[in-house]
């Protein structure tokens, strides 16, 4: 096919995100849990011992690059599909292929398949046998959770590596690659302000191919003349109104974050909900908001209602699976269970107060009741001597637990908002 489309004409060129793809792993950006040096992964592929594995991951976060990344290092055959185009037909073809190459003694076959969610079950029990016996190395790349997708007795043969989105700084780093590559980027035709630079990154939301894309557009957009550079005006043009609703660089991202915080934290679900919008509308990466959902739902819920950052962390589970456009109601509901519910900073304040003393010094010796007694010589020390165990008197014995030096401090002040009462009993609590 590729060969075809060149015979084409030279108007057919690859784009820009195909083109950058890197061919070894030390041109690999990113994903240091998964590849990074002394990684499991990475010791297989440098070692030609690969096994079956499965890339699990937002989109653009490196699942084919890696695969082709893997062809180019080993030893072995390779043969790439994407699940949405292929069925079982082909599928027997590649490993009646594959059988006869490991006949021939040409070496094992690795087979990727992009998409591999999109196989039915009866598509991915034709791989079973052949990847148990070795016929084939599988490598899957899927933007969905595995454990729900992809059969049981398939995914028990296969090692699962979750790619995460990419940082900013690590976006940036690909976008520059692009620019200043001579072989398959822009070759320095033109140069980028930092703004402009960090806009593109941070935009993209973790995803090198919307990275690239928004580069390659801008580039087209530019005239054809000496002194070419692309910023913010040049990206405005591109990116739409999203970039002139919502600048993500400038003030304004943080000005609205800053209100979103605010009007959680002072009840007003009217307000959180439009800042919410916001937000969303402008491209803000869905980690980033339901952070700071879940942040709020610690600092200024906190023990009035302790049930808040249960909510606010299953509703930012439940965004990143199900992804955008649906993650706006699992976010919106928390927002507005965090808006309803009481407030009390205690818990902020107690562990303000107490790293404040640690700070300052102010610790002391522990109680010698309560040093650890689990070893030959502690009792002759007086360890856990006179520690009087609250289980068995019911419960609570009144007994020292902070040092000497600390006798009397308090951290901890309930509020008495919500659930946030204090101890069950306050006279003997100190």
């Amino acid at each position: 096919m590729e060969e075809s489309l060149f015979a084409i004409g030279s108007a057919y060129r690859k784009p820009l995100a195909d083109r950058m793809r890197p061919r070894k792993l030390d041109d690999f950006v990113g994903q240091e849990k998964a590849v990074g040096r002394g990684s499991p992964l990475r010791r297989m592929i440098e070692q030609d011992a690969l096994q079956s594995v499965l890339f699990y991951g937002p989109p653009g976060t490196g699942k084919t690059t890696l695969a082709e990344v893997i062809a180019h290092t080993t030893g072995n055959n390779y043969v790439a599909i994407n699940a949405v185009s292929s069925g079982v037909p082909e599928l027997r073809k590649l490993i009646a292929r594959a059988q006869d190459d490991l006949r021939c003694g040409q070496g094992r076959t690795i087979v990727f398949i992009d998409e591999i969610h999109r196989f039915n079950k009866a598509q991915q029990d034709v791989l079973l046998p052949y990847v148990e016996n070795g016929v084939i190395i599988l490598i899957g790349a899927t933007t969905e959770n595995p454990f729900f997708e992809i059969n049981s007795p398939l995914l028990s043969r296969m090692k699962v590596v979750r790619l995460d989105r990419l940082g900013t700084s690590e976006l940036e780093q690909i976008l520059l690659r692009a620019i200043h590559d001579r072989e398959n980027g822009f070759a320095d035709s033109f140069t980028i302000t930092p703004e402009a630079l960090h806009v593109i990154a941070d935009f993209s939301g973790g995803d090198a191919r919307g990275a690239l894309n928004i580069l390659e557009q801008a580039e087209f957009m530019l005239p054809e003349k000496a002194g070419r550079e692309i910023n913010l005006e040049v990206l405005r043009s591109i990116i739409g109104t999203a970039m002139q609703r919502y600048d993500k660089k400038g003030d304004q991202h943080y000005d609205i974050i800053s209100a979103f915080i605010k009007s959680m934290r002072g009840s007003d679900p009217q307000a959180a909900i439009h800042y919410l919008a916001r937000m969303i509308e402008g491209g803000e990466d869905l980690r980033f908001i339901a952070r700071r959902i879940c942040i709020c739902a610690a600092e200024d819920v906190g023990l009035a209602d302790p049930n808040a950052i249960v909510v606010a962390n299953a509703c930012a589970q439940v965004a990143d699976f199900v992804g955008w456009p649906e993650a706006q109601l699992p976010l919106s509901e928390a927002v507005l269970y965090i808006c309803n519910a009481p407030k009390s900073n205690s818990a902020t304040l107690a562990i303000d107060y107490a790293r404040a003393d640690v700070r300052n010094n102010k610790t002391g010796n522990v109680p010698i009741h309560l040093r650890d007694g689990h070893y030959p010589g502690a009792a002759q020390l007086g360890h856990m001597v006179d520690y009087k165990y609250p289980h068995s008197y019911g419960g609570w014995v009144e007994q020292q637990y902070l040092p000497d030096e600390l006798l009397g401090a308090e951290y901890y002040r309930p509020t008495g908002h919500g659930e946030d009462k204090g101890c069950r009993q306050p006279k003997k609590c100190k």
